[in-house]
């Protein structure tokens, strides 16, 4: 009889939101499967818990994924972590919970906290819908791919960000979904430094042009309105880039400022334009 598998919440920063069956099920376990042992290790040596821990991560390998498995199908009980929250989502863990799917071992959740849902209740918008993204594709056709698809995106989405890259993410959000979209900027929830900035896409621009972006962060964007330039023809759109020109705009400039507003690509209003 093969054993089973327990995908086990943690905490997102602060060690007091663990909760107690988490700790049971990390005591009780044969072992733990962790994306960084040394994170990990932190937290069990915290509640002082001795198991055994092994590395599985996105660059691990098939042979590494069917060990682990042929330990559960030997009847062995194991479970999964992640650095911070619920593992399995845009997280390695994903591959062990569907291989246990294929060969029949039992897999249960011990949920705890989730930046995502987290930063979705702290935003102040209407989460009757949301979309969780993720971290954008860092290659520039994929990125813009990706946001292209999310231009007429009605739900709220969700993203993760680094410090680092946050500065360029806003310029493209800015690109794509135009400056007056509100965002929610979640910035290291449950920890000492927590912050939550609520503004527009615009004023976050302007904000971090001055100030340096700290921390892991969870950005919230409203989705499009549905009276937002909804089923507006490439004809009604090139006829509002005209009008800019003919107030002075260069073509190139009056196109770019149209596709924010109506969706369509700048490529596509400068092409038809010149035709």
């Amino acid at each position: 009889m093969s054993g089973t598998l327990y995908i086990i919440g943690t905490p997102i920063g602060n060690m007091e939101d663990i909760t107690i069956r988490q700790l049971d099920t990390l005591s009780i376990v044969d072992f733990i499967c962790a994306e960084d042992t040394r994170v990990t290790m932190k937290l069990l040596n915290r509640f002082q818990i001795n198991n055994q821990l092994i590395s599985f991560h996105e660059h691990s390998s098939k042979a590494d994924a069917q060990r682990i498995i042929d330990r559960l199908m030997s009847g062995e009980n194991g479970g999964v972590v992640t650095d911070a929250g619920m593992p399995c989502i845009s997280d390695p863990g994903e591959v062990l919970v569907r291989m246990c799917v294929e060969n029949g071992i039992d897999v249960k959740v011990v949920p705890g906290p989730s930046a995502v849902v987290s930063a979705a209740a702290l935003s102040g918008m209407s989460i009757r819908r949301f979309t969780f993204e993720g971290f954008l594709p860092v290659p520039n056709k994929e990125r813009n791919e990706r946001l292209e698809l999310l231009r007429n995106e009605t739900a709220v989405m969700i993203f993760y960000e680094a410090p680092h890259k946050l500065r360029n993410t806003l310029a493209d959000l800015a690109e794509n979904f135009g400056n007056d979209r509100r965002i929610a900027l979640c910035r290291e929830l449950t920890k000492i430094h927590e912050e939550v900035l609520r503004m527009t896409i615009g004023e976050a621009v302007a904000y971090y042009k001055t100030k340096e972006p700290r921390g892991e962060f969870v950005l919230v964007i409203e989705g499009k309105s549905a009276d937002d330039s909804d089923n507006i023809t490439i004809e009604q759109a090139l006829e509002q880039v005209r009008k800019l020109i003919d107030l002075g705009e260069k073509p190139t400039d009056a196109c770019k400022a149209i596709a924010k507003e109506t969706g369509f690509k700048k490529g596509e209003l400068y092409s038809a334009l010149m035709q």
